[in-house]
């Protein structure tokens, strides 16, 4: 996908194409119209991830539907899963997975030492 130009319109978050860890595949469910994909991300991160928050998995900017500890879901239209890698993906399958960029900026901030 080609780099967005700050004079551009915003369609997604702001993804940085740094990884901050590996998930793993939980679970890749075909709800008919949409196909609902589990992931457990590692503890550290989690922190990080919240409902209807974004995430980007394999270079992918996601919106997360559900959370539960250290897993989460996203659902995707047929549309992302053509257009995308993430129709390889099965059970078992590792994830490059970016927090949002903000969610990381807020993060430092609340715990920087105030001195």
């Amino acid at each position: 996908e080609k780099a967005l130009c700050l004079a551009d319109r915003l369609g997604g978050h702001l993804v940085s194409g740094h990884v901050d860890g590996v998930g793993e595949v939980l679970a890749f469910t075909d709800l008919g119209e949409s196909w609902k994909l589990d992931i457990r991300a590692p503890q550290s991160l989690a922190k990080f991830i919240a409902i209807k928050g974004s995430i980007t998995l394999n270079g992918v900017s996601l919106t997360i539907n559900q959370v539960n500890g250290c897993a989460f879901s996203i659902n995707l239209i047929p549309h992302t899963l053509a257009m995308t890698n993430l129709k390889n993906l099965h059970a078992g399958s590792r994830v490059n997975l970016e927090i949002d960029l903000i969610a990381r900026y807020v993060e430092r901030m609340m715990t920087a030492d105030k001195t």
